[in-house]
């Protein structure tokens, strides 16, 4: 009985000894650990949040784009934009609100979300399709200049056709036409031999303006 006793003490003393030692440590960690799950559970919190709020305002720039509404459309995409521009809604409410602006004929107030979208959009294929958008919009309303910048580069080789054939078009603006015809055949290569249907008509399309401008001389 003794010996337990004894044996117990010896691991008391190894136990307190230990804690003594590590202890404070032990304690640190546990207390960091606790407020990491806090900042944890509280950022998943805040996201959820910031997502939800983001797309009901989402929902409302599509109500006013189906309504035909676009001051409503581009009220409700400026808000977005401002306060979630973290989230993908905004990307979406930008290109959105854009196109319903267009469908009104103001060209002006479309340039805006494009502009924002093709600089700071969350998603890198989202910025390419938004700097082709604005340039079809500035082609439009005769911004020749700015519309070749925003094609300047392509971010997506996935678009490089599309590019090319909208630098076409505004480089017949420009009364370029040699140098349209350079971008036309641009945009038939990038295509080459494509079965799908869309790329195919695309490529029927500036092989098109490509002989209407005297083939690849």
């Amino acid at each position: 009985m003794a010996a337990f006793d004894l044996e117990e003490q010896e691991q008391l003393s190894q136990i307190k000894g230990w804690w003594e030692q590590y202890g404070k440590l032990v304690t640190a960690l546990a207390i960091v650990a606790a407020l990491a799950s806090v900042i944890w559970q509280g950022w998943n919190w805040y996201v959820g949040k910031q997502s939800a709020e983001a797309a009901t305002l989402y929902e409302a720039v599509q109500q006013a784009a189906a309504e035909h509404n676009a001051q409503k459309a581009r009220e409700a995409a400026g808000t977005l934009i401002e306060k979630y521009s973290g989230t993908a809604y905004a990307d979406l409410a930008a290109l959105l609100s854009a196109k319903a602006q267009v469908e009104a004929g103001d060209l002006k107030n479309a340039r805006v979300p494009l502009s924002w979208a093709a600089e700071k959009a969350n998603d890198p294929a989202l910025r390419g399709l938004a700097k082709l958008r604005l340039a079809t919009v500035l082609l439009d309303d005769k911004a020749y200049d700015e519309a070749l910048a925003q094609l300047s580069s392509v971010p997506d080789e996935n678009l490089a056709a599309r590019y090319a054939d909208l630098k076409g078009d505004i480089l017949v603006a420009q009364g370029k036409p040699a140098e349209a015809r350079t971008a036309y055949k641009a945009a038939v290569d990038a295509l080459g031999a494509a079965s799908k249907v869309e790329a195919a008509t695309l490529r029927e399309i500036a092989q098109a303006k490509l002989d209407a401008l005297g083939g690849a001389q």
